[in-house]
């Protein structure tokens, strides 16, 4: 019984701190906008890449694109143990970690002699990297900001846009001249700031009465010690009561299941909400990446010169950087459910997408890239956000490590499956329809998430009525028999 009181005592200690929302909370901020560049918006800048690659290896749009869904799909699959790691280590070494490893592998990928080579760098070290810093700094981003998260957020993800708004014409301007190599190797140099990134994360410290976990642990292992030590050769045997036993080792179980719940929150999994919500990222992962790669791509097959075809993915950054601070902004005043502000951005965004092969000139790409961007940022701007209301914020980090895990078969066969429709069809604009339906598909997962919300609030309102009414008959009757006691009595 005393063991299982100290150990009842000792997880006292990882208590979560409050949330400042303000202070140094806005360079954690800082270091997430830095790292959403250096990541999703490179990614979002190499379909100027992607042209290059395909002449210089004469293979096909999909064998291309696998560069980047590999890419996408690591960062995916890596998540969870991006997670993991960063509760046993901590976010600001996890996040080091990743930028030497992604810049390193963007380094070696402009060596590569064949595309197997670019997509084992560029796509899978990169990715791999991508993963060990982006998971850490968002999670900790959800960690510093309580009141004002889905502004936070917004503002953090502008970076993807910013950076793409910025990287799209400074890569063409580096491949014409330095090549496509010259231009990974200066991509590489510049991920390195992600290592800065990691050192700006500082570790919120936990409220100072709870600091005895150490003593705790000390008690139990000089009663250990003194159990089962021997003193001139003499072996000291301590006789226990059974039930005293039974509660040790129930405790000891308990202390594990604990333990490897603080990096792996495995019962997710029986979560219904958030297993719902990740078919949404399944579906919407395979319209989310196809378009950013193939735009440009698509306006040079239309006869677009190829500085105009780079100016168009700068074009949707610039619109995309005001849909997330905007409809960020929005979602922040709670005029409406955040989950039924998203599908409704993703709705648009699927029928936005499906209108793109209508669009041949330089002047209707040009209003199909700013209407693209407008929606695709105000949807990326508050899924984070809606994640963290599903499962709470304190179970933010393994629920992102799992979404984005159970997200990765989406974000690797969508470029592909594109491809492939490009490959047979013969038209990049078969690609954006594609995207397109899987959106409008992903949709329907978020309105059956808001119709379990809703039914989950009315239980839960029913429930609470039930109590309320059980305790107020208790009461009635209560006063009723006190009643007629008192005039037994008179």
């Amino acid at each position: 019984m005393d063991s299982l009181k100290k150990v009842q005592r000792g997880r006292t200690a990882v208590a979560p701190t409050a949330a400042p929302d303000g202070g140094y909370a806005w360079f954690v901020l800082l270091s997430c906008f830095l790292v959403f560049g250096l990541t999703f918006g490179v990614i979002k800048s190499f379909g100027v890449f992607y042209v290059e690659i395909q002449q210089y290896f004469e293979t096909t749009a999909t064998g291309t694109s696998w560069i980047t869904s590999i890419a996408v799909a690591t960062i995916h699959v890596a998540a969870p143990v991006a997670s993991a790691l960063s509760a046993r280590c901590s976010h600001r070494s996890v996040v080091i970690t990743g930028g030497l490893i992604c810049s390193s592998g963007v380094m070696i990928g402009a060596y590569a002699n064949n595309v197997i080579e670019l997509y084992l760098t560029v796509g899978f070290l990169n990715g791999l990297g991508y993963a060990l810093t982006w998971t850490p700094t968002v999670t900790m981003l959800g960690l510093y900001f309580e009141r004002r998260r889905p502004l936070a957020n917004a503002l953090a993800s502008t970076g993807e846009c910013i950076f793409t708004f910025v990287l799209t014409p400074l890569f063409q301007l580096l491949i014409d001249t330095y090549t496509w190599r010259g231009a990974l190797l200066i991509l590489g140099a510049l991920q390195l700031n992600l290592c800065l990134c990691g050192m700006l994360l500082r570790p919120l410290k936990p409220p100072p009465e709870l600091t005895h976990v150490d003593e705790v642990k000390a008690e139990e292992t000089e009663e250990q010690r003194i159990c089962e030590g021997s003193d001139l050769g003499t072996v000291k045997v301590c006789l226990e009561d059974p039930e005293e036993i039974t509660d040790s080792k129930d405790s000891k179980t308990a202390e594990l299941r604990t333990r490897i719940l603080r990096y792996v929150d495995y019962t997710l999994i029986s979560n219904a909400q958030f297993m719902v919500y990740s078919m949404f990222g399944v579906f919407a992962a395979l319209g989310f990446f196809a378009p950013a790669l193939f735009l440009v791509p698509y306006a040079r097959s239309k006869g677009i010169e190829e500085y105009q075809a780079a100016a168009l993915m700068s074009i949707s950054a610039a619109l995309d950087v005001f849909g997330r601070v905007f409809f960020g902004w929005v979602a922040n005043l709670r005029l409406v459910e955040t989950v039924q502000q998203l599908t409704a951005t993703v709705i648009l965004l699927g029928s936005v997408l499906l209108l793109c092969p209508l669009a041949s000139s330089f002047s209707e790409l040009a209003a199909f890239s700013a209407a693209y961007g407008l929606v695709y940022g105000a949807a990326v701007s508050i899924h984070i956000t809606v994640l963290a209301e599903v499962v709470g914020v304190h179970r933010l980090g393994s629920a992102l490590g799992f979404f984005m895990l159970i997200r990765s078969g989406g974000g690797l066969l969508g470029p592909p499956i594109a491809g492939y429709f490009i490959d047979k069809m013969g038209n990049y604009g078969t690609g954006f329809i594609m995207a397109g339906v899987s959106l409008l598909v992903s949709a329907l997962f978020l309105l059956l998430l808001h119709q379990m919300t809703r039914r989950g609030q009315r239980s839960t309102k029913r429930n609470h009525n039930m109590q309320t009414d059980k305790m107020g008959q208790s009461l009635g009757g209560e006063v009723t028999d006190l009643s007629m006691k008192s005039k037994m009595e008179k």
